[in-house]
């Protein structure tokens, strides 16, 4: 019962002390890990994930609407999965190893965290995390709905990037 009102953090301190600490809201009532091995270098992978202009080619339904100063440490920029608009905030961008941003969709506070590891044979893990946060949330938005969108986000991510890698091939 606790959760199912649980607000979280104000969006700044979300921002600020979570996010850019390297970390979710593990207390939110909607969290998610998902992580995928993809045949590119995380060098690679980092260009496909932070082109969010490319969003909507490699994952239809997703859009960008504004993007303010790049992509960069406290940048906003405004996006969508369908109907859903999030107001979005950077809180990492490190190159190769990870971009993380926080956002707000119809009350709803979020933490993405994409998280890129380069293993030795110069494969990459890509590890998504994310909590959502507000009071009912749990309600109208569950966790294994989140656990799928990710699911298809990172296969997407893989496909793009293992595509240039295959075509370069022939």
């Amino acid at each position: 019962m606790k959760k199912l009102f649980y607000a979280g953090p104000s969006l700044e301190a979300l921002h600020e002390r979570y996010a850019k600490q390297g970390r979710i809201d593990h207390d939110a009532p909607v969290t998610s890990v998902s992580e995928i091995r993809i045949e590119a270098s995380v060098e690679r992978v980092w260009d496909v994930l932070a082109d969010i202009a490319s969003w909507e080619r490699i994952r239809p339904g997703y859009r960008l609407l504004h993007l303010e100063g790049g992509v960069a440490v406290d940048a906003r920029f405004g996006w969508a999965i369908g109907p859903t608009r999030i107001a979005g905030r950077f809180a990492v961008v490190d190159p190769g190893r990870e971009l993380t941003w926080t956002g707000v969709a119809m009350g709803v506070k979020a933490i993405d965290q994409n998280l890129l590891t380069p293993l030795p044979d110069g494969t990459t893990l890509y590890r998504l995390e994310e909590s959502m946060a507000a009071p009912l949330v749990g309600l109208f938005f569950r966790t294994d709905r989140l656990r799928n969108q990710h699911d298809q986000f990172l296969a997407a991510v893989k496909t793009e990037a293992e595509r240039v890698i295959a075509h370069s091939l022939k």
